[in-house]
């Protein structure tokens, strides 16, 4: 009887306040009440009566705020996966994402050897103009010592970001200077970028990655767009893969930069909601570049919204693998302590009818192991192990046909690369064996590395002093076990990764991605459609090909 009391008295709680949240916020249709209203009103006063019972009556003291937060996740979790309850102390974190800032110093850090090492300093913020550079350690903040003092990440943020405005001092040990160097930094906003890369494939194709969608996307994206432009591109890959959405604003902004006018990009229908369509506005500034757009079983939300509204209307090509299947439209209720709920109202549906939502009725436990079920199933790895009912059979706006189910189903399906990703490889991955070393070695040899300026110079220095060898003996000295077939099956893909790690740790994302697209099949594969050297059997999911042309 304890058991059940103490079960059941949280979830009545939850219950009185997730229906006073509905009824306080008009989002609950008003009841049309007959002359014995008791009916409309009986089940909230029936709940208040029970809270105020517990309050009054309960054998023990209760805390009915922390019940509160414990309980109303569950009962949002037995409605769908996405609808969520974010608890005051997350709301800044939530809107600071979406917003595309956040106010602090301005760098990025590791704690390596339990020291806060800088491994890059943020565009636009307070510490790149005072000339705080990457390897510089941060040894004190406000004075007290935070080396060697076993303090964690998360605490070494709190201590670095603050208001806007206000002041921190941080003293740094640059290497090659003995003294400590004294930093008194205003804290300022400081961009989250949505576009970590931009630069050209070929001579006339470009590519740009795009992590998230918020309020400075389409900002970045434009700013990006315009210095491929002046290289010459004529062509673009838009990589979306492992972007997993964001804001609904955001994307149809971005989407209608590459459509006529009067197009329709996506629609919005629910039980309490009535169809909504969002349309592009005018003739877009990209109409005549060709598109090839990356998306994989991480691309949703904002991100499938995009590859659908590309895809219905014979925009472009979708390359990749099958999309996360994010359709659920929520939204936030502000509650009166600073928290919110995030309900879901609605569906979103692409162009040409598909529900983006992947099913749940087999439960959120089932929902969540999406990605190993797609494993097992060996849909990652073979296309055809995906197959459709003519229920899920869509026409795009030329007539060729796309599929529905959950998710964006690319034109060009493209398996997970496993290449090299053998039992070494595993073990060095899991121990960050490639991460470390390539920190320590680029921090050891920064000026040197520093003085290769572009990525191809880089690469030929670190072949020339046979990096490759210098890892491999590192890598004995942590007791790994290997055969020679081991070594030579994983080695383009530890040295892959070992350049990359370094390039990023000297040049940013701008070293780190050419390196790693390079051998990235699904960016081989997007060159050679947009270079038009696609085969007959590469095309036969497309009815009219000759619009790509």
């Amino acid at each position: 009887m304890k058991q059940i009391t103490k079960v059941l008295f949280p979830l009545l709680l939850a219950i009185a306040v997730i229906v006073g949240i509905l009824l306080g916020s008009g989002i609950q249709k008003r009841i049309n009440v007959q002359k014995n209203n008791y009916t409309s009103i009986f089940q909230p006063d029936k709940l208040s009566y029970l809270l105020k019972l517990i309050e009054n009556d309960y054998v023990d003291s209760v805390n009915q705020a922390e019940m509160i937060e414990n309980t109303i996740p569950e009962l949002l979790d037995d409605l769908d996966p996405h609808s969520t309850y974010i608890p005051a102390s997350e709301m800044k974190a939530v809107s600071e994402d979406m917003r595309g800032n956040f106010s602090g110093i301005g760098v990025q850090f590791v704690m390596q050897n339990d020291t806060v090492m800088i491994v890059d300093v943020i565009s636009g913020g307070p510490s790149k103009e005072l000339g705080i550079a990457a390897g510089d350690r941060i040894v004190k903040v406000n004075g007290n010592n935070i080396a060697g003092q076993g303090i964690k990440s998360d605490s070494i943020v709190s201590l670095l970001r603050g208001k806007k405005g206000t002041m921190v001092n941080i003293s740094v040990q640059r290497p090659g200077i003995t003294d400590f160097i004294d930093f008194d930094i205003k804290r300022g906003d400081i961009p989250l970028y949505s576009v970590d890369v931009a630069y050209m494939l070929t001579q006339n194709i470009g590519l740009i990655k795009v992590n998230r969608f918020s309020d400075t996307t389409l900002k970045e994206f434009i700013s990006a767009m315009n210095r491929l432009n002046m290289q010459g591109m004529t062509k673009i890959v838009i990589d979306l893969r492992g972007n997993a959405g964001g804001s609904l604003q955001a994307v149809i902004q971005m989407v209608d930069e590459f459509l006529p006018a009067n197009k329709l990009i996506v629609y919005t229908e629910g039980k309490s909601r009535s169809r909504y369509n969002y349309f592009s506005s005018v003739n877009g500034a990209y109409l005549e570049k060709e598109v090839a757009v990356l998306i994989d079983e991480f691309s949703a939300s904002a991100s499938e919204i995009f590859a659908g509204a590309i895809q219905d209307n014979d925009r472009g090509l979708i390359i990749g693998r099958r999309s996360f299947g994010k359709g659920l439209v929520q939204e936030q209720i502000p509650l009166f302590d600073g928290s919110a709920v995030r309900l879901t109202v609605a569906r979103f549906y692409t162009p040409s009818g598909r529900s983006i939502q992947k099913p749940y009725n087999n439960g959120i436990d089932n929902y969540q192991l999406d990605f190993h079920n797609r494993l097992i199933n060996n849909e990652l790895t073979q296309k055809d192990s995906i197959h459709f009912a003519d229920s899920l059979k869509y026409q795009t706006t030329g007539g060729r046909t796309v599929y529905g189910g959950g998710g964006i189903m690319p034109d060009f399906f493209i398996p997970i690369d496993t290449t090299g990703a053998n039992r070494l490889f595993s073990a060095i991955v899991s121990r960050s064996l490639i991460y470390h070393f390539a920190f320590d070695y680029s921090d050891k040899n920064r000026t040197k590395l520093s003085k290769n300026k572009t990525v191809e110079a880089l690469e030929n220095y670190l072949n020339k002093n046979k990096i490759f060898d210098d890892f491999i003996e590192h890598i004995e000295k942590q007791s790994i076990s290997f055969t020679k077939a081991e070594l030579v099956e994983a080695r383009p893909l530890l040295n892959m990764q070992l350049h990359a790690y370094i390039a990023r740790n000297i040049m940013g994302n701008e070293g780190f991605y050419p390196v790693v697209y390079k051998e990235d099949k699904t960016v081989i594969k997007a060159i050679e459609l947009l270079q038009n050297k696609w085969t007959e059997s590469d095309i036969s999911s497309l009815a009219e090909a000759k619009q790509l042309d």
